[in-house]
């Protein structure tokens, strides 16, 4: 009876030990969680700049034990949700994330206008709001309204004023005409850089000879090309997301749009997008761009194809790697995952990412890549902000 009696006074101690540890262990973790597109019209850049990154973070942190917190070095463990390309999904998947999974920290979802949509309940709950696919001119008015709301990859105004920039520079040296066609995708980002693009094309001299815009998802571009076919343009410009800047692209090459200077928007800097258009690839220009001779980013794009399998692209997935790379610096400065303490040391330090570094002003990043270009097999940089590394752009030969 008292060999039983011990046995069992063992037991029970040796599962309140067990029962101790594991919840010393999950303390000892950081969840975060991200809901962005797995499916609908917005997956395509997803796929490409989000969820790699986020699983190449997450390798690269656990594989040195963690986040270094304090005196400890803390695991994290990613939630992930589809959001459907959907803001409504969006706001209810980080809801979830929340108040059921009880994530230490969220990821910022894909798109202007779903991180316009979920500001507000990041906001609520005080977590730090690290967006990166968002582009807007009014980072000032929204980070005032959400003060824990970082912005990292420029303005609409920075966007849009670039191309008008570099395609003045190129008129102004006899490479193209005066006579521009200008599409938008109906949606945030589209509207806001053509709202702002189009003054900007006017202002620096330009005709603008075609101009429509059409809803995101849709299928059949043709007619935005074969318009802009009819309208004789120099250079062509498209405010575009993913997969329109795929079907416009092929679009053109089936029409054969003779211009000198073709501009796509949002995933021209893809890897597939090379791959899809070989050597029509050459000279056609795209949002973004990076600045890929240094050790940072080489280093980066060995490291993203080891561990994720697939190739990064030339813009988008290095900032969104960055912006973990900063909330990661910003654990650690700060010593604790305490939001509020999180927000204040992101807001006032300068952060060592494969981008540079990076300090923002008034939640800013106002130093950040505008515009890119095919050449040779790389997208290169050819404009932005005060950054190093640009190239020197050149004209469109051809579709062949």
């Amino acid at each position: 009876m008292r060999v039983s009696n011990l046995c069992k006074a063992m037991s029970i101690g040796l599962i309140s030990v067990m029962i101790g540890f594991s919840s010393v262990q999950a303390q000892d973790v950081i969840k975060v969680g991200m809901s962005a597109a797995k499916t609908g019209p917005l997956s395509g850049g997803t796929a490409v700049t989000q969820w790699p990154n986020l699983k190449l973070w997450e390798h690269t942190v656990n594989a040195k034990g963690g986040i270094k917190v304090g005196d400890k070095r803390m695991p994290v463990k990613i939630f992930e949700y589809d959001d459907r390309s959907h803001p409504t999904d969006a706001v209810k998947n980080i809801q979830r994330m929340i108040n059921k999974d009880k994530v230490d920290f969220v990821v910022a979802p894909y798109g202007t206008g779903i991180n316009l949509a979920v500001a507000p309940i990041l906001a609520k709950y005080g977590y730090p709001h690290i967006a990166v696919s968002s582009i807007t001119d009014k980072g000032d008015e929204f980070t005032k309204r959400w003060p824990n709301m970082f912005l990292t990859l420029g303005t609409s105004t920075g966007f849009a004023e670039s191309v008008a920039d570099v395609l003045k520079k190129m008129r102004d040296q006899g490479k193209i005409g005066n006579k521009v066609a200008v599409v938008n995708v109906a949606d945030a980002f589209g509207i806001e850089l053509a709202h702002v693009g189009k003054p900007a094309l006017e202002k620096a001299g330009f005709e603008i000879v075609y101009e429509t815009s059409y809803p995101l998802g849709t299928q059949d571009l043709a007619p935005v090309i074969n318009g802009a076919k009819n309208a004789k343009p120099d250079a062509f410009v498209a405010f575009s997301y993913p997969p329109d800047t795929f079907a416009l692209t092929e679009q053109a090459k089936i029409s054969n749009l003779e211009v000198k200077a073709f501009y796509v928007g949002v995933a021209t800097c893809f890897p597939a997008f090379e791959k899809r258009f070989g050597s029509a690839a050459q000279g056609i220009f795209g949002a973004g761009g990076i600045n890929p001779d240094t050790p940072e980013m080489k280093a980066y794009f060995k490291s993203h194809l080891e561990v994720t399998g697939v190739a990064a692209d030339y813009w988008a997935s290095a900032t969104t790697y960055a912006s973990l790379q900063v909330l990661e610096q910003a654990i650690e400065r700060a010593g604790t995952i305490d939001h509020p303490q999180v927000i204040k040391t992101i807001k006032n330090g300068t952060f060592d990412t494969v981008m540079g570094k990076i300090t923002f002003d008034g939640n800013i990043n106002r130093k950040f890549w505008t515009m890119g270009q095919w050449q040779d097999g790389v997208f290169y940089g050819v404009a932005s902000t005060g950054l190093d590394g640009e190239k020197e752009p050149i004209i469109k030969t051809g579709w062949k």
